[in-house]
């Protein structure tokens, strides 16, 4: 058994197809194809089970799946410390972040990071409603929760606050509700509930019992256009909001609190482009504390 089997294992592993991540290595089909069999006759076991549908773990696959992050952990820190005497970042790291902190927040502020780093490539991605880490999906994941299963490692990076507004024409053309019960008169901005993907999403819950939204946009970022719009009042964002003369705040004083966290797998934790890039988040987003609560 060699690294570069165990390395293809990996990445089928990951990705659940041959042909995808022969694409990932730049290898020919045949040749992963070639390298799994002969990775499953010198571990003498069946490690996938293959099928027109894509390749899925065994038993023992799953198990050789934990051995085989460990190898890769060792290999990432051993190459990590060989190139700990270069003082040049390069490589690319993928951050996933929700759509509303990471394009209304993040993407103005990671241009800094590649002119601090010209070796480094960032990518932004919007984290879906299923996410895998461990499949290397991203190197960096913004969550609104704090992962309990896995081998990740998560920190807290800034609790945020999300209140209700409407837009400034809104305002004009209806008069702001002055208690919660008012809102039962108004047109109000929700989201689809059926693909909440986490019940941290869920904040009318903590604003009234009922929420009668004529409107549902799935995106936080689309019910922040739809608010703009004059479509009606929403629960948006606090860091977002105030920081548009557009957008009047209605019932300042309710208030729902939510927490942004970092995660990265554990096996990431020695790549030095990666560290580079957590320690480029967390001390902007502390540099900006202020904007977020």
């Amino acid at each position: 058994m060699n690294w570069d089997d165990t390395r293809i294992f990996l990445a089928v592993a990951r990705s659940g197809q041959i042909l995808a991540a022969a694409r990932r290595l730049g290898l020919n089909h045949a040749t992963v194809a070639r390298r799994i069999t002969a990775l499953e006759t010198a571990l003498e076991t069946r490690l996938f089970d293959r099928s027109t549908n894509g390749c899925f773990l065994t038993d023992a696959g799953s198990r050789f799946l934990e051995s085989a992050e460990r190898m890769e952990a060792e290999m990432l820190a051993v190459r990590a410390d060989l190139g700990s005497n270069s003082m040049e970042v390069s490589g690319t790291v993928r951050i996933g972040a929700p759509d509303g902190f990471g394009v209304a927040y993040l993407a103005p502020r990671l241009a800094e990071l590649t002119r601090q780093q010209p070796g480094l490539t960032v990518q932004l991605v919007p984290v879906p409603r299923s996410f895998s880490l461990s499949r290397r999906e991203a190197d960096i994941a913004i969550t609104i929760e704090r992962p309990e299963h896995g081998r990740l490692i998560a920190a807290k990076l800034v609790d945020y606050s999300l209140g209700l507004y409407a837009s400034q024409a809104y305002a004009e053309r209806r008069e702001l509700p002055a208690s919660i019960n008012d809102l039962a008169d108004h047109d109000l901005i929700g989201y689809v509930e059926d693909l909440i993907y986490s019940p941290a999403l869920n904040y009318a819950a903590e604003i009234t019992k009922d929420w009668p939204s004529r409107f549902e946009v799935a995106s936080a970022l689309g019910q922040t256009e739809a608010v703009r719009a004059g479509a009606g009042i929403g629960i948006l964002h606090s860091f977002i909001a105030r920081s548009d003369k557009s957008f009047v705040p209605v019932l300042p004083d309710i208030r729902v609190t939510r927490a942004y966290w970092t995660v990265q797998h554990e096996s990431t934790k020695p790549l030095r482009h990666v560290a580079v890039a957590l320690d480029f988040l967390r001390k902007t987003v502390a540099a900006d504390r202020a904007i977020f609560t």
